[in-house]
């Protein structure tokens, strides 16, 4: 029981490194035609994006199932896929991007952080220029600024609607 704990929580931690990872050259390189539409306004409940999404709960269901048919640790990873698969919906979907029902802006601590450095992701207008590529890890704020300062020689032009938010730019 032990064990297949730690793997579970073993897969948590080595999908967010992957996520950085195919975020940055995945997503924001040859996968961009997906991609993309997270970085502009939606204009539904659902954006061409979430088929990544798609793409890993299959993974994750079949893993699960050849796991289960003998297979052995498959079905833990696929449970910890499953698990970041559902950190990154809360977290991503729902607090940065408010995909919920409801409107929640955090006001201090780790989701205040988490949300501002994919605010700065969603700065650049683009896919070439962004910084924190993370879904559950956000680095300090100030070194992302420096980041965005460094990549852009200033602020980075914004579009009018704030992709993250699909919400009137306020600055």
């Amino acid at each position: 029981m032990l064990l297949n704990t730690l793997i579970v929580v073993a897969t948590v931690v080595f999908m967010e490194l992957f996520s950085i990872v195919a975020h940055k050259y995945i997503m924001h390189g040859f996968g961009w035609g997906w991609h993309r539409s997270h970085h502009e306004p939606r204009t539904g409940w659902f954006e061409k994006n979430d088929l990544y999404a798609v793409v890993f709960a299959g993974l994750a269901i079949a893993l699960i199932w050849f796991g289960t048919e003998g297979a052995w640790p498959l079905q833990w990873i696929g449970a910890g896929m499953t698990v970041y698969g559902f950190l990154y919906f809360v977290a991503h979907d729902g607090l940065v991007h408010q995909r919920w029902p409801f409107k929640y802006t955090p006001r201090s601590g780790y989701a205040k952080r988490l949300y501002q450095a994919h605010r700065m992701h969603h700065a650049v207008e683009g896919k070439d220029g962004a910084v924190s590529f993370g879904f559950l890890y956000a680095p300090p704020v100030a070194t992302l600024k420096r980041q965005l300062q460094a990549l852009h020689g200033g602020a980075p032009r914004r579009p009018s609607r704030d992709a993250a938010t699909d919400r009137q730019d306020a600055a």
